[in-house]
């Protein structure tokens, strides 16, 4: 994907992801979203376990493996289904993706003239503080518009 491509495909998941990184009230309810909506509806486990096609005990090993984390998407899905629900699975970075983008970009920038300088000033080479402002703006265009999987290799870390 051509870098133009991968920063527009960038700002228009970021545009659709915003409403969901503030969204807190999206968080798991504490006793899981199963549990949540099926008390909500009035639902007995027994009454869910009807509706999916599981024994009752079963729901009651759903809700806990839910709480656990220990729940598939499958078994998520049947269990909206069971409640009239649409399962919604999403990934929210914390920061927008151009954002992350940026920073690892600065630190691979910053990371290469580091070494850059250390063997200029070794050499008495040193440059002023504006021309070396200067490098890393333009370096950090360069690494940017360059970003895809390169930008993420573990060597930069």
């Amino acid at each position: 994907m051509r870098s133009t491509d991968l920063t527009l495909a960038r700002k228009q998941l970021d545009k659709r992801l915003d409403f969901f990184r503030s969204a807190d009230a999206l968080a798991r309810p504490p006793r899981g979203w199963v549990r949540a909506i099926r008390e909500a509806l009035g639902l007995t486990t027994a009454q869910l376990a009807g509706r999916i096609g599981v024994s009752q005990p079963r729901v009651m090993e759903i809700e806990k493996a839910e709480r656990t984390g220990a729940i598939t998407l499958t078994t998520l899905e049947r269990a909206a289904q069971a409640l009239d629900c649409k399962l919604v699975y999403i990934f929210v970075p914390r920061k927008p993706l151009q954002e992350l983008v940026a920073e690892r970009a600065r630190l691979i920038a910053k990371k290469r003239l580091s070494v850059t300088g250390h063997h200029m000033a070794l050499e008495a080479q040193s440059v002023s503080e504006a021309d070396e402002k200067e490098q890393f703006e333009q370096l950090l265009g360069q690494i940017i518009d360059k970003a895809g999987s390169e930008l993420w290799k573990e060597d930069h870390e």
